[in-house]
């Protein structure tokens, strides 16, 4: 597949940041580097970050000014990335949540597929420590975005996956206006509308040892918000659609009968 870049946004991750970076060097290869976005944390994650870039060539760190949310944050990842010829590029969290250890499987499906998605929800994902809110939020989540945009993805909402470089060009990201983790559904649901090879890959999800988790109610707000807006200009333009169909097939069969008389 060529090389990779693993996108790892950081807020306030300075205790879990050596753990993630450790993992993930010792478990790819030297064409898999690794970039941290960090938003100006208050908590010296930033500067950490630059210490670890120092010492290990493949970390790389990108500094912004301030806390502007996950969506913003791996967009500047992405183009960082872009701009420098990766040919894959990964969605990774800094708290440890996710496996790096999952990194080669993720990117081996790259060779057949544009979008590998790490699942919790397929036969073989699951997740570890949870609280039971938390669960019911994720499996809710996914439900009703699975209802409302019409897919067949167990985990749409999963911040684990690896994009092929030429992917991410076609799904127009100048215009992903998803701040969140409604962003992670974004992407899958432009993913799918312009026709890219999507998997899912079961993975394991642990919950956090370190730090507070960055969910929060204008996160759910915003997912809840634009998933049912997404939803309904769905159905608009299938309704549109159809109504063109109809339209067409009426006009054939008049066109047909005057034929006939004639």
């Amino acid at each position: 597949m060529g090389e990779a870049l693993v996108v790892v946004p950081t807020y306030d991750e300075r205790e879990n940041l050596p753990i993630v970076v450790a993992r993930t060097l010792a478990a790819t290869d030297d064409g898999v580097h690794l970039l941290v976005v960090d938003d100006a944390s208050p908590d010296g994650t930033g500067e950490l970050a630059d210490a670890l870039a120092a010492e290990h060539p493949r970390v790389h760190v990108l500094h912004r000014t301030g806390k502007e949310g996950l969506g913003p944050a791996y967009l500047a990842g992405f183009g960082w990335g872009l701009e420098r010829g990766y040919d894959a590029i990964v969605e990774m969290d800094a708290d440890g949540s996710h496996h790096p250890e999952d990194l080669p499987r993720l990117l081996a499906q790259l060779a057949h597929h544009d979008l590998a998605l790490g699942s919790r929800w397929v036969p073989g994902g699951r997740v570890e420590n949870w609280p039971r809110r938390r669960l019911l939020l994720s499996r809710g989540g996914n439900w009703y975005t699975r209802i409302a945009l019409g897919i067949d993805i167990a985990d749409a909402t999963g911040g684990f996956r690896a994009f092929r470089a030429d992917a991410l060009r076609r799904i127009h990201l100048d215009d992903v206006a998803s701040h969140g983790y409604c962003f992670q559904v974004d992407l899958v649901w432009r993913a799918l509308q312009a026709g890219l090879r999507v998997i899912e890959v079961p993975i394991v999800f642990t919950e956090r040892v370190h730090g507070v988790s960055k969910m929060d109610g204008a996160i759910v707000s915003e997912s809840l918000r634009l998933v049912a807006w997404w939803g309904l200009r769905r159905r608009v333009q299938a309704a549109f659609e159809l109504l063109v169909h109809h339209r067409r097939l009426r006009s054939v069969r008049a066109n047909s009968s005057r034929a006939d008389a004639v």
